[in-house]
């Protein structure tokens, strides 16, 4: 070989399954389809015994006894499968009492058959011991601790001083991620090893033949004659277990101190996963019953690994599954995906760990963490879209793929892309800052070429020692675990976006409805309002001393409408009295006359969804009343009765008495429609009105779900709040408040003081929370779920324990779903005031 040739590539290239010899603890006889020897081993007399020798040409007739042979020959027509190998154990071959063990296979157009004496006993005892290492090695759940196991009991069962579980990574180097091996010995753990030490040929052969077996490196190998067959062809001897071994290889292993090795194919999924590499630091020749047990071994701990990994893999659909939910439910309806990252970010945190991230999204760009500023990701936003449509791209170090990502490289290099549309392209990218890392390789991977007095020759590593490799500007590797993960979450944000999408067409087109719908009801609302306030200027002239007496009449009259339309739209949503609606209502018309209104029963509570209804039934009545019934004159009275019906409805009696005489309505018009309609229609209550000649008789209930009682006092009317078990006589002595907003927290601090509550701690993040709770026992909490980063869940599991009561705090869509999950006792939606921490301090009960 010329030294220019000498390479990596030449080992790759070794045709180590055709070197026309075998190892000597065996015999090889090869025959073809009429049973004549073809080829032989030299060492036939010294496995078989004196005198018992074979010739090329030979017939096995007569050589063999007829019962084994007969035998030989039915296993021989069972070898139907490719690298298929029949093995015969205890075989009396001659007819004596002297036992063989046989392995028969295929090469070509021969019949191999290869011969070893036989151990007494051993199958019998390899077989038993499978079944209790088969069961210590169930109850590992995970691939560290299953491989770990598998060597320790691999070791025990072969009696060999090292067994390591070598396993491949992509760029085909390998890792030794296990290792059992006796306490004197030089640890090979975690080191790594390069592609180049096993050729490729190689692993081709360890995919088809599981077992090689080295019993003595310091053997002489034994020829096989002839070395080709009549038409020049080598035998080869892919599947035999007695193939002698690479010079190379042996050096390698002489360079290590090994005196006998073998090695254990791990194959998962058709794929060549690893190897057990066992060493032995002195001769050491297995039984073939030995090695067919081990054999069986790798198998079923194949099977078990493809199980276990199959298991880790399905726990990460589920984690995918738990992402996919979590920001389903989480991201509010209808908000841009940009502005969710502060919620999207840590949720994908807890199972793909990363430094940054940045979502692109309609041409909106935000980042988190370390990740590129808008201009710098921007300036790779071409390239990106060069790439492949909805395919994931991982790398450790991005500026390889894009060089414009160097000007960042500082702060992200490593960087996992997940497109999520097709047309206009949107990302999201998770990014990972640069590390130094160190490789430790077992010796010197770059140096296997040395130069001698016959000039260079490729020659194994000597040093075994580990050799550290130092790498910089990448980022640690995303595992393909995140990966599966990643592609999850890339049909989760898919979909996030089509739903956005269709609620947004969605929204518009309601909301072109309900502006139309606006329009019309405006349309009525004013021209009812200027005929109401032309009639108020009518039925004024008469209160009126002067000009300025006039204006003031007037002037309050129209301010008491508009304080009427400002209780049906206040924003609020909290529930308000109903004697307040009336009262206000009524302004507009009985200043300085409100004898003539008598309001009676108790006190009730409208729910804001059943107010604004009310309110407008309210409102047309005595808009009514005002224009045709017993308050459009100077002596006409209302009666309006409040009670709670058997059922516990809302019921509301209206009685007019001394106005003019009442004609019903020709027409119907939309008022009409509001007071008779509206609460059937909305609130599922009814409406009944008689249009009597002395006055106006109606009757109008709510179902009780919408009301809250309350009671009265003197003349007037005082609201009070339904309370669940307990009053604000008794508000808790202490409450812990979590909130990452300053003035949030302090305005919330200042209105539970003026509610009663002594002392009031807040706190910003959870380990403050939970050290707060390490201390005292508050008898209250309220928890603002999202924390920045972080959500205040662990705090809600500490107070469950704790048995402290609590109430979740969101400006995010909807977390009904969570309250019984995590134990609260309600939720507060952002923005609240006093009068919603009243309703919290209300549902407190002192222990």
């Amino acid at each position: 070989m010329q030294p220019h040739d000498v390479n990596l590539t030449n080992c790759d290239r070794e045709p180590i399954h055709q070197l026309g010899r075998i190892q000597d603890f065996g015999a090889l006889i090869a025959v073809n389809s009429d049973w004549f020897v073809s080829h032989r081993s030299t060492n036939l007399e010294d496995i078989l015994g004196e005198g018992r020798d074979l010739q090329l040409g030979d017939g096995l007739d007569g050589f063999f006894a007829p019962v084994a042979l007969s035998e030989l020959r039915s296993s021989a027509a069972t070898l139907g499968i490719d690298d298929q190998v029949e093995r015969m154990f205890g075989m009396q071959l001659f007819g004596t009492d002297e036992l063989f063990d046989c392995a028969l296979h295929t090469s070509g157009p021969n019949t191999i058959i290869e011969i070893e004496r036989h151990v007494a006993g051993d199958l019998n005892r390899q077989l038993g011991n499978l079944r209790p290492i088969m069961t210590r090695l169930e109850k590992r759940t995970d691939v560290e601790s299953l491989v770990g196991e598998a060597a320790r009991q691999l070791r025990h069962a072969l009696k060999i001083d090292r067994v390591m579980v070598y396993r491949f990574h992509d760029d085909l180097s390998g890792e030794v991620i296990a290792e059992a091996a006796r306490e004197d010995l030089e640890k090979f753990y975690g080191l790594r090893y390069p592609k180049t030490d096993i050729p490729v040929q190689a692993r081709a052969l360890y995919l088809r033949n599981r077992f090689r077996i080295i019993a003595d490196v310091e053997a002489e190998p034994v020829p096989i004659e002839p070395e080709v067959s009549l038409t020049g062809e080598p035998l080869d001897l892919s599947m035999s277990s007695l193939r002698a071994v690479s010079p190379i290889h042996i050096e390698y292993l002489k360079n290590m101190g090994v005196g006998a090795s073998l090695s254990i194919s791990i194959i998962v999924g058709g794929k060549l996963w690893g190897l057990f590499a066992c060493h032995h630091y002195g001769p050491k020749l297995l039984p073939y019953s030995s090695r067919t047990a081990a054999e069986l071994f790798s198998d079923y701990f194949s099977l078990m690994l493809d199980r276990t990994m199959a298991r880790e893999a399905s726990e990460r659909k589920e984690r995918a599954r738990e992402i996919h939910t979590r920001l389903m439910r989480d991201i509010a309806g209808g908000a841009p995906l940009p502005s969710s990252l502060p919620m999207i970010e840590p949720v994908i945190q807890q199972v793909i760990p990363h430094d940054g991230a940045s979502i692109f999204v309609d041409g909106v760009y935000d980042a988190r963490g370390a990740a590129p500023n808008e201009e710098e990701f921007r300036a790779i936003i071409p390239n990106l879209k060069g790439g492949a449509t909805s395919r994931i791209l991982a790398s450790e170090s991005i500026s390889d793929h894009l060089p414009l990502a160097e000007r960042f490289a500082d702060r992200a290099a490593g960087a996992l892309v997940i497109p999520v549309s097709r047309t206009p392209r949107d990302y999201l990218i998770l990014w990972r800052k640069p590390l130094v890392r160190t490789v430790t390789w077992a010796g010197n991977p770059e140096k296997p070429v040395e130069t001698g007095p016959n000039g260079d020759r490729l020659t194994p590593r000597k040093s075994f020692e580990a050799w550290q490799e130092t790498v910089e500007g990448r980022a640690e590797s995303w595992s393909p675990a995140e990966l599966d993960i990643a592609e999850s979450l890339r049909v989760t944000l898919l979909e996030i976006i089509l739903r956005l999408t269709d609620e947004a067409v969605t929204e518009r087109s309601k909301a072109q409805r309900q502006q139309e719908l606006l329009i019309a009801e405006l349309n009525h609302r004013v021209r009812n309002i200027l005929n109401l306030i032309r009639g108020l200027i009518s039925q004024s002239k008469g209160d009126a001393r002067d000009i300025e007496s006039f204006v003031d009449i007037v002037g309050g009259r129209i301010s008491s409408l508009a304080s009427a339309h400002d209780n049906i739209t206040r924003g609020n949503w909290s529930s308000a009295p109903f004697s307040e609606l009336l009262e206000t209502e009524a302004d507009a018309y009985l200043a300085g006359k409100k004898d003539r209104l008598d309001l009676s029963g108790p006190e009730a509570m409208i729910a804001p969804e059943a107010y604004t209804v009310l309110a407008l039934v309210i409102h047309e009545m005595i808009t009514n009343s005002a224009k045709y019934g017993s308050l459009s004159d100077q002596a006409g009275r209302l009666a309006v009765e409040v009670s709670e019906n058997p059922e516990g409805n809302f019921c509301l009696d209206w009685r007019e008495t001394g106005g003019p005489p009442v004609k019903p309505p020709k027409r119907r018009g939309f008022g009409s429609a509001i007071i008779e309609r509206s609460i059937p229609y909305e609130l599922g209550g009814t409406a009944e009105i008689d249009y009597r000649l002395e006055g106006v008789v109606a009757r109008f209930c709510i179902p009780g779900r919408n009301v809250e009682w309350g009671t009265r006092e003197g003349e007037g009317f005082t609201a009070l709040k339904k309370r669940k078990e307990g009053h604000l006589e008794n508000p808790p002595a202490s409450v812990l408040l979590v909130e990452d907003s300053m003035i949030i927290a302090l305005d919330a601090e200042d209105c539970l003081k003026e509610l009663g509550v002594e002392t009031v701690r807040t706190e910003s993040s959870v380990v403050a929370a939970l050290d707060a709770l390490s201390k005292t026992r508050p008898a209250l909490a309220i928890l603002d779920y999202n924390l920045g980063k972080e959500n205040s869940e662990p705090v809600a599991e500490r107070l469950r324990e704790m048995g402290v009561p609590f109430w979740l705090a969101t400006g995010y869509g909807e977390m009904a779903d969570r309250l019984e999950r995590l134990g609260a006792l309600g939720l507060l939606t952002k923005p609240y005031g006093k009068d919603e921490l009243e309703q919290v301090l209300a549902s407190y009960t002192p222990e």
